[in-house]
């Protein structure tokens, strides 16, 4: 049994209502708050049903995505006096509502796309509840909220944190709003979970946020006592007929905290209202409880509202904890019988000590989560820390080319910085699997191949993790653009598919049958090393291996309005790294951990770092090499940070901008990775270096402080 914790606060903004009192009302009257979009005008036809948030500040500077993310994590944070020591949020939109806006009015000025990336939700967060640890910012879909709320569950077992503030957030958008009609998957009567006639979802927007933390609050609204995730490795959008990943995701959650199928009291439903999802949830239900228990969706009241709808609905099981109140399943009038189950029609009182909360997403990833009453939390034991990560293969892509292209000139000093073609890139590729795949999706998988192919690891990887700053750019531009053109008469369902943040690595999961956890993180220039730090949480002892990615794409319209580190008219560079992980040194390349990562802005942060380092006098002699990343946007501010470093630890080893070789792309710092985990692998003295036995650090510079320290076996 894993030690659970508690729920010591809880933030609901949805089109129910804002805050638990409203959402407790709503429920009980078992109304449905969808109606027809008024968020924004559309150019044809009639608006379709959507769940929308009234009352949101349409004059506010920031996306309505950051709007609604402030709403909820004021709400979790009222009463308690010292903030978080982290924040994870689930988020797919970010600040894309008002990019839409921006380019349809061809809008160059970069500072006003300063909120688009999924990083600066989180960060925005942290900034306003005095948050200095890492603020992380996670992106599989529809899965999104309970995915961070896992990762929290890990952080505060860990004993990395004592409290952290986790949740989803995602705001009403074209590119969702067109997409998922563009598939056929939204029901023009609105949105009936497990109904015989139901045809589709209906896209929603809202936000939740539970504080979760391991020290017994006065009086804890809940427990979370497990979370259990897993990925379908079947299809880019369609879920697994038979509902397998479901299943895998259930099965995990109620291991992971101890209980049985019978100490269930109620399931919480994905339940969207589409066919085929709901046809394999059901399926998944009725292989792992022989008798189910009361079980409901609350989609068909509050609409389905992706990133952040796993977050709302664990909010909502916290409250039928509390409350010993179950929701219906509102808008299913008549439950089809090929489903098996027998959901709510009307709201019930009644003991709950157990919820199964369920979330499932594009890409079969997969999020459950068991929350149940306080007295149920386990006594908190000391943390078990897991053997470290061991790298067993590694590969890069840059503007020249492979791994072998790349790392010759690097050593050398030797520039790499550019764009390699498509053909270049997809060289390893069977041309089957990315006839329809687009530039990032294709790095991603030329990568994930070289890296396992370089470990020699007979085993294929169960698991992925992802860093990327921006996603697939290609995608999301051609999908806005078609629309715009078309004056929204013909989105692409392919690029809308592909658009998705965890895209990629979702085909890398499907390309090796990874059934495990696939995250992926979007932390602008930190997004690899957000991915690693997600691999080290959620990677099992017992898991064989996993790949670590960082990778980002450049694009011709879009990179120069969205990072800040790309100046108009400046050389494109995109690229990435991956790693391929293990629990075991045996047979290992090098070691790698992440000891730091940490907003800059307060004072003392550098101390921090330096004594997660081993201390001042470690530091002297420690690293043989340091490869300092340093945003192009915050040089000043990073080049005083590393003088400020050397000055501190007395660090003599020589240090290389890697970015200058590799070019501005958020994921540089996987290349430097590689880099590093080479030089050791080959027993080289690192560029520069008088001993190649000794560590080398990756050190990401700017807003926020890392460090990646790479050592021998």
């Amino acid at each position: 049994m894993g030690n659970g914790v508690y729920i010591a606060g809880a933030g609901i903004v949805s089109p129910l209502g804002e805050g638990l009192a409203a959402t407790v009302e709503a429920l009980r009257a078992n109304c449905s708050a969808i109606r027809p979009l008024e968020l924004f005008p559309l150019l044809q036809g009639e608006p379709l049903p959507v769940g929308q948030v009234r009352g949101v500040d349409a004059h506010s500077f920031l996306p309505r995505t950051h709007c609604l993310a402030r709403i909820a994590a004021m709400q979790a944070m009222a009463g308690c006096h010292e903030p978080p020591d982290a924040v994870i949020l689930g988020t797919t939109t970010g600040g894309i509502l008002t990019t839409e806006q921006l380019l349809r009015d061809n809008a160059e000025n970069k500072e006003l796309y300063r909120y688009h990336g999924l990083n600066s939700v989180a960060e925005y967060v942290a900034g306003e509840i005095g948050c200095r640890g890492p603020a992380l910012a996670v992106s599989t879909a529809c899965s999104s909220g309970a995915v961070a709320i896992a990762m929290a569950l890990e952080m505060l077992r860990s004993g990395k944190a004592k409290r952290v503030l986790a949740g989803g957030v995602d705001s009403l958008c074209r590119l969702t709003y067109f997409g998922f009609h563009s598939l056929q998957l939204v029901d023009k009567k609105g949105c009936r979970p497990l109904d015989a006639d139901r045809h589709g979802m209906a896209v929603a927007e809202g936000a939740a946020m539970l504080l979760l933390t391991t020290e017994r609050p006065d009086s804890p609204l809940a427990a979370l006592l497990g979370a259990g995730l897993s990925c379908d490795a079947y299809h880019p959008a369609a879920p697994h007929p038979e509902g397998r990943g479901a299943l895998m995701a259930m099965r995990a959650a109620l291991a992971d905290a101890g209980l049985g199928p019978a100490d269930i009291d109620y399931i919480n439903l994905h339940g969207t209202g589409t066919p085929e999802n709901d046809l394999a949830e059901s399926k998944a239900i009725r292989t792992l409880f022989a008798t189910p228990p009361s079980l409901s969706s609350i989609k068909g009241a509050t609409g389905h509202s992706l990133a952040a709808s796993g977050a709302i609905e664990a909010v909502v099981a916290a409250i039928a904890v509390s409350k010993n109140f179950l929701p219906a399943n509102t808008g299913c009038q008549h439950p089809d019988p090929a489903l098996g189950l027998a959901p709510l029609t009307q709201p019930v009182s009644q003991p709950v000590t157990a919820v199964l909360s369920n979330s499932f997403g594009f890409g079969g990833n997969n999020g459950c989560l068991v929350i149940g009453a306080p007295d149920r939390c386990p006594v908190s034991a000391s943390a078990q820390v897991p053997a470290g990560l061991a790298v067993h293969g590694s590969s890069c892509l840059t503007g020249a080319g492979n791994s072998a292209a790349t790392l010759s000139l690097l050593t050398q000093g030797v520039p790499v910085a550019g764009m390699a073609n498509l053909d270049r890139i997809s060289a390893n590729l069977p041309p089957r699997l990315v006839r329809r795949l687009k530039r990032l999706p294709r790095m991603t998988l030329s990568l994930a191949i070289a890296a396992h192919d370089d470990s020699g690891l007979e085993v294929k990887p169960s698991a992925v993790f992802m860093g990327t700053g921006w996603g697939a750019l290609s995608e999301t531009y051609d999908f806005l653009t078609r629309l715009a053109e078309s004056q929204e008469q013909f989105p692409s369902p392919t690029d809308f598919v592909g658009s998705v943040h965890n895209g990629p690595a979702g085909q890398a999961a499907i390309m090796f049958g990874a059934t495990g956890a696939n995250i992926t993180t979007s932390g602008g220039d930190y997004s690899f090393e957000q991915a690693l730090l997600a691999a080290d949480l959620m990677m099992k002892e017992g898991d064989a291996s996993c790949l670590v990615l960082g990778v980002d794409e450049g694009h011709q319209a879009l990179s120069s309005l969205l990072d800040p580190s790309i100046a108009p008219g400046t050389l494109l560079a995109d690229g990435g790294g991956a790693l391929c992980l293990s629990r075991t040194s045996k047979g290992a390349q090098c070691l790698v951990r992440v000891p730091f990562y940490q907003s800059s802005a307060p004072e003392g942060t550098m101390d921090l770092l330096i004594e997660a380092l081993g201390g001042s006098q470690v530091l002297k002699s420690k690293y043989a090499l340091v490869l300092a990343g340093i945003p192009a946007a915050v040089r000043e501010e990073g080049e005083a940070q590393l003088a400020r470093f050397r000055e501190q630890t007395g660090c003599q080893a020589p240090v290389i901008r890697y970015r200058e070789l590799t070019g501005e792309f958020a994921s540089a710092s996987a290349v430097a990775a590689v880099m590093a985990v080479s030089l050791l692998a080959e027993r080289q003295p690192p560029a520069g270096g008088e001993d190649g036995k000794k560590a080398i650090l990756v050190l990401g510079l700017g807003p926020y402080l890392s460090a990646i320290e790479f050592s021998r076996p």
